[in-house]
């Protein structure tokens, strides 16, 4: 046991970074900020905040309990998501595939670079098209423009 919460407390302390924050940062960031986005109405944006692990993956069924009345195109942002597993993976493909059998598009955005690696090795994109998995927030209103033929709002 205390084997296991060591090596825990190491792979903490790996992930925890200290850096200036530059202008160049604040630019980069832009592109993940909601708040001077226009969300159109064809729309609906949802997230995952924290890990998406075994036991949180029920959440998304929450989602499609409601998923007749959504728009035509989810956008799902993984910014904030800090780690997702095996069980986490699975629960994604369930979701993209109800999603499209809804008759509606899934969009991804913003996925952090261990969990995006995790997601490309086990072939996520197969579920959603390449495409449909993007940089950030900015880039997915984008996608969602092009799909419906709208101009892009932001």
């Amino acid at each position: 046991m205390i084997m296991a919460a060591l090596v825990f407390i190491r792979k903490v302390t790996r992930s925890t970074t200290v850096m200036q924050v530059t202008p160049e940062y604040i630019a980069e960031g832009r592109a993940h900020i909601l708040q001077d986005k226009d969300i159109p109405p064809y729309v609906a944006v949802f997230r995952i905040h924290g890990p998406f692990l075994f036991g949180a993956t029920d959440k998304l069924e929450e989602v499609l309990h409601g998923l007749a009345d959504l728009p035509p195109i989810i956008i799902l942002r993984l910014r904030n998501m800090t780690a997702i597993d095996a069980t986490g993976l699975q629960a994604l493909e369930q979701f993209a595939d109800a999603v499209h059998e809804s008759g509606r598009e899934l969009i991804l955005c913003g996925a952090p670079a261990r969990p995006a690696l995790l997601m490309r090795r086990a072939d996520f994109e197969e579920h959603i098209g390449k495409e449909n998995i993007c940089e950030n927030i900015a880039a997915a209103l984008e996608r969602a423009a092009q799909l419906t033929g709208s101009p892009a709002t932001l």
